[in-house]
């Protein structure tokens, strides 16, 4: 059977070689050209207007508006933690804060943290200069951390020591923000012309005060059996593992020889039952023992702990 002509035409796009761009292209071929590096570029000279005494000021304001975004984010925090305005729609602050801004637990204390030791500097340098704050609290030749990073250092003094340190610290970057490493390293120098001797002893039981130190979170209060003794720090077991907590955050109950061996049992029992794989009401139990502020256990508390050994406990 013989096919039906097409009703379409093949479009064919042909070029005419005699098609000659006009003579005045300004898109003449710079290949054409005998030396295209001779070539000649004419530049514009653009007269860049000078700020106003307005626009200086406004520039300033918004500056310190992006240098205090972290600050005004800790403060937020705070608030939003000790009202906690997170109720209506989640049970915890850490499940809030990770839904609603994608912050970790960990971040979000460096933040609010970090907002509390910017206004030890405040009025720690407010406290040695008679000079007008602006509206935000500043006295106008201040220089203020811009970043959580470059305070968090400070965090291992004492809230006296901070505003010192910190005005150490814009001095060695000249008169500039200082970075963190700089922070970092006049904060080590303070801690060594203030050394303490560490008197703790190994088998002593202390408590942990968190002291606004994120790395301590939930740790506040529990007691620990010292396993190991540094310079700066000690290592001791809690009801949940081993951390390495620096002096400025230990306490020692001052517990009798006695007491203390009582408390290792104790600690042992504890630590025998705890694994990360245990349910969140079993965790509770334990971090309840691991809060008493007493060398025993009540009666009701050691059938507790008999409870969950023959339970969860791991055989030795």
């Amino acid at each position: 059977m013989a096919k039906p002509p097409s009703n379409r035409n093949k479009s064919t796009s042909v070029a005419k070689s005699d098609s000659k761009p006009p003579a005045n292209s300004a898109n003449k071929d710079i290949s054409l050209q005998e030396n295209p590096g001779s070539a000649t570029i004419t530049v514009t000279a653009v007269e860049v207007p000078e700020l106003t005494e307005q626009e200086i000021s406004d520039r300033l304001h918004l500056e310190r508006k992006v240098e205090r975004a972290f600050f005004e984010a800790g403060k937020a925090l705070m608030e939003l933690r000790e009202r906690r305005l997170y109720r209506s729609t989640h049970k915890t602050f850490e499940e809030y804060c990770r839904d609603r801004f994608s912050y970790t637990y960990r971040h979000v204390n460096y933040l609010i943290a970090g907002c509390l030791i910017v206004d030890n500097i405040k009025m720690g340098t407010n406290s040695s200069q008679n000079e007008s704050q602006d509206e935000m609290g500043t006295n106008s030749s201040q220089i203020l951390p811009t970043s959580e990073v470059q305070v968090r250092p400070l965090a291992k003094l004492e809230p006296q020591q901070q505003p010192g340190a910190w005005q150490q610290a814009v001095e060695k970057a000249e008169g500039k923000v200082p970075s963190g490493r700089i922070v970092k390293d006049v904060v080590q120098q303070i801690m060594e012309r203030t050394k303490v001797p560490n008197t703790y002893q190994i088998g002593e039981v202390c408590q942990i005060l968190a002291k606004d130190n994120p790395e301590l979170r939930g740790k506040g209060g529990c007691w620990g059996i010292v396993n190991h003794v540094g310079e700066f720090s000690c290592t001791v077991r809690t009801w949940d593992g081993e951390y390495t907590v620096g002096l400025q955050h230990l306490k020692s109950h001052n517990y009798l020889p006695a007491e203390c061996e009582q408390m290792q049992l104790i600690s042992d029992r504890i630590n025998r039952v705890y694994s990360d794989s245990l349910g969140e009401t079993v965790k509770s139990l334990l971090q309840s023992l691991g809060k008493v502020n007493r060398p025993y256990l009540t009666a009701v508390e050691q059938k507790l702990l008999t409870l969950l050994e023959l339970e969860y406990a791991r055989i030795p």
